[in-house]
């Protein structure tokens, strides 16, 4: 049986959303089980003001539940991909952004300086932002203009300006989505993508912005629901200990907190349980789970993460890794 420890453990390992304007009993439910993060969307707030003042009402009810401190995170890319609109720089897609030539660093770097400056203002500790994907095929239904372009050097360029300045002004950035979105024609929300290039390929186009943004310092990098046929046949990239700790671990060297995208997406939860992603996605080396909806899914995940740890499925060696690289961030960017 699971013990207090192991279940505190397991919630650690969660960054939860939840539907209200307000800290709800959900969420109340998932803080005092010890989650490490929360995220934001539209459903939660859509002005900075507002956003702010969930987050600090967040943060509150978490301390005095005598929790450590936790992270508050958001998607705020520019373009499409914004939850907070009015008290906001309005921004275009970052495709604009990688096409003006020679200006497109000191433009991506004067954007992640804004970013950091108006998140941190409402209390946002991580952006999940930049979109370190190569836009490299024209049918791709949901990356497209979030890329910087379909140069991976302009990807690269543009990408550790952007984290640079972002992480300068005291926000956490998280290059996305490793190993590479950009080629896929099927929406990883709804179903599960298959990139079927060779290993050389994916080091070539894929693979080179996320080396540059570890380079530049992420502090995060998040993975995508897509299969590397090259790399490991048949397993998304989430669950892939050859993807995780093969290549982004070992052959690019990063160390900082690997998020997984929302495991609540078809291309997972259509294929199983919230519970056995949890656990595959951790012992693969996933640091923090993203469950953004469903407070049964975000119990599922504690109780299944707590009842591997327990019985030695999952090591504890292992989640305790993950916790620590979490702690580490917090440390560093939380307030």
């Amino acid at each position: 049986m699971p013990t207090d420890a192991d279940r505190k453990l397991a919630a650690r390992l969660l960054c939860v959303g939840f539907a209200g304007t307000v800290v709800d009993d959900s969420l109340r439910e998932m803080l005092h089980a010890g989650v490490s993060g929360v995220i934001l969307f539209a459903r939660n707030a859509t002005t900075h003001a507002g956003a702010g003042e969930l987050v600090r009402a967040i943060k509150s009810e978490s301390a005095a539940l005598g929790n450590p401190k936790i992270f508050a995170s958001i998607d705020h890319e520019g373009g499409r991909v914004v939850r907070l609109v009015e008290g906001m720089t309005i921004f275009p897609p970052m495709r604009e952004v990688g096409a003006l030539g020679v200006g497109s660093s000191a433009e991506a770097a004067r954007i992640g300086k804004i970013f950091a400056r108006e998140l941190r203002a409402a209390n946002f500790d991580v952006d999940f932002a930049p979109v370190v994907d190569v836009d490299s095929n024209a049918a791709n239904p949901v990356i497209g203009a979030r890329s910087f372009s379909s140069d991976p050097k302009v990807v690269s360029q543009c990408a550790t300006a952007f984290i640079q300045a972002m992480q300068a002004g005291g926000v956490a950035a998280c290059a996305k989505h490793f190993p590479g979105h950009g080629d896929t024609d099927i929406d990883s929300h709804l179903d599960l993508p298959l990139l079927p290039h060779a290993i050389d390929r994916l080091r070539a186009t894929e693979i080179p912005p996320f080396i540059a943004a570890a380079r530049a310092g992420v502090a995060s990098i998040m993975t995508a629901h897509v299969v590397f046929e090259a790399v490991d046949p048949g397993i998304p990239a989430t669950m892939s200990r050859k993807v995780i700790e093969g290549v982004l671990r070992n052959e690019i060297g990063f160390d900082g907190v690997v998020f997984s995208d929302d495991l609540e997406m078809g291309a997972i939860a259509d294929r199983m349980g919230i519970g056995e992603a949890a656990i595959r996605a951790i012992d693969a080396g996933v640091d923090c789970l993203l469950v953004c909806h469903r407070i049964d899914r975000q119990r599922e995940a504690v109780d299944a993460l707590s009842q591997a740890i327990a019985s030695g499925r999952l090591s504890r060696a292992r989640a305790m890794q993950a916790a620590e690289r979490i702690e580490k961030l917090i440390k560093t960017y939380a307030r």
